[in-house]
């Protein structure tokens, strides 16, 4: 389990978990760490994730704006809503007129929208406590054809405690994390080897983890410190082809040992400005 913080590209929190952990198994570890590990500049605290956050410990703790643990005030939340009985019978009985087109237009979906009047009958829920707000998507197919499980339409929800903003806003802010913590997800296992676990130890492969982590962090440091704008989304892959897998050959001449590299010279002098712009220690 990561989270990320989206606008800097850094894993805040990492927890490595045994393969029979289902997902939704104390998210709220793993959030605490994060908001912690944020520095005292950042004053204004969103949180988004997926229908694995739908946890009640970790809803109740965001929506406490006097939370232990935690930063105080307000933190806005959407997070993809579970399913349930109960919250799908009231999103079939919304009206044909309170649906709305989001997002851009797709060529063979038609997406939509609405607000759903639903409070959850669960134990967490307590009299004083202001009901969430929960937004509903259905999805369907132009030509009216059916998914692959035979359906015609897909329902999902997303709850919030963001009154301020418009379904469709809300929920394409709530989607921007596809881009984010998924591709997360994405370098770490294809491309620092994050995605295969290299003993049959749980602790060393917890360390292994936590070192893809790290690299990622260094490498999202390097881009934003020292390498011009245009490396800002570049990928380990091709960092490595630009700059770390350089090939070169030392070269004795006049008594001095000299370092002949196979690159351009703008390249280089890329290089040079990046020296002298990262914080080296001695």
């Amino acid at each position: 389990m990561l989270a990320v913080w989206a606008e800097m590209n850094v894993v805040l929190a990492d927890e490595f978990r045994d393969g029979n952990v289902p997902a939704m198994m104390e998210p709220l570890n793993v959030a605490k760490r994060a908001f912690a590990a944020l520095p005292e500049t950042v004053t204004t605290y969103y949180f988004r994730g997926d229908s694995a956050c739908h946890e009640c410990n970790l809803v109740d703790w965001l929506r406490d704006e006097n939370r232990a643990d935690g930063p105080r005030g307000q933190i806005g939340f959407a997070i993809s809503a579970r399913m349930s009985a109960a919250l799908y019978e009231a999103i079939g009985k919304l009206a044909e007129s309170a649906w709305e087109p989001y997002g851009k237009p797709h060529p063979e979906l038609i997406r939509e929208c609405a607000e759903v009047d639903f409070v959850p009958g669960e134990k967490s829920e307590k009299k004083d406590t202001q009901p969430l707000r929960y937004v509903a998507i259905r999805i369907r197919e132009r030509q009216d054809t059916l998914f692959a499980d035979g359906s015609k339409v897909k329902h999902f929800a997303v709850v919030s405690n963001i009154e301020k903003w418009k379904p469709s806003r809300l929920l394409e802010w709530q989607r921007e994390k596809a881009g984010t913590i998924e591709g997360v997800h994405d370098v770490l296992k294809n491309e620092l080897a994050a995605g295969i676990m290299p003993t049959k130890y749980f602790g060393t492969n917890a360390a292994w983890l936590r070192l893809a982590v790290l690299t990622y962090n260094l490498l999202t440091a390097l881009k934003r410190l020292a390498l011009p704008a245009e490396y800002l989304t570049a990928r380990p892959k091709r960092l490595r082809f630009l700059i770390f897998n350089t090939p070169g050959r030392l070269v004795h001449h006049a008594r001095a040992i000299v370092l002949r590299l196979a690159t351009t010279a703008e390249r280089l002098a890329v290089w040079l400005e990046a020296f002298s712009l990262l914080p080296l220690r001695a």
